[in-house]
């Protein structure tokens, strides 16, 4: 199974300088004091965003997480920090490019994209919970949201608990997943899950935006 926190995006640089500092420390705490249980829990974390505006330890903390996690697939974790949704688009965009140095733009398509934007591990998401009252996905994972579903909550992320994400899962299990088919065809042939989803989970990916 998958989960997905945006925790940071690239547009969060704009908030003072004080409340930044605690973020990127609540960051490096976190790295430090829970690898270990991510480690015995079997959670494998990755980090998607530009890294370069981190400072050095910072980084070097994210790179020393994926790596002891790396193994792990009981759940991928994935944070999004100085993430944002276009830099994530137009950098597939550049890194094909360079992929393809004997291709135009005119060859490049929805597959070549997607194998080049920082989640071409992961499958696409099936939910989206946005915190906070907030009624917009604020610039997450703009490419891979194309078909999911939107759910939008008042509770602020420290409320959402046990009880705020059972609610939210029963109204995805409510929602028909056309792709772009009637209801009838639906009906006739469902839409096969996603291989990647575990059985014992509802969901194969959630993501959260975290306000």
């Amino acid at each position: 199974s998958y989960l997905t926190l945006f925790a940071f995006s690239s547009e969060n640089w704009r908030r003072p300088p004080e409340e930044i500092s605690a973020l990127m420390g609540l960051f490096l705490q976190y790295l430090e004091n829970e690898v270990a249980e991510m480690k015995a829990a079997g959670i494998r974390l990755r980090v998607i965003g530009d890294r370069s505006a981190f400072a050095p330890l910072l980084q070097s903390r994210i790179d020393q997480a994926e790596q002891e996690t790396a193994h792990n697939d009981r759940l991928h974790l994935t944070i999004a920090a100085n993430y944002g949704g276009q830099w994530d688009v137009l950098n597939a965009m550049r890194a094909w490019q360079v992929a393809h140095p004997d291709k135009n733009l005119q060859d490049l398509d929805a597959n070549g994209l997607a194998a080049h934007l920082s989640t071409a591990e992961l499958p696409d998401p099936e939910l989206l919970i946005r915190t906070g009252g907030e009624s917009r996905i604020s610039n997450f994972l703009l490419w891979q949201t194309a078909y999911t579903e939107l759910y939008f909550t008042d509770a602020f992320w420290p409320d959402f608990d046990a009880a705020a994400l059972t609610k939210a899962i029963q109204w995805f299990e409510q929602r028909v997943r056309r792709f772009g088919r009637t209801d009838e065809q639906v009906a006739a042939q469902p839409i096969t899950a996603n291989a990647n989803e575990l059985s014992a989970s509802p969901l194969a990916q959630t993501v959260f935006k975290i306000s």
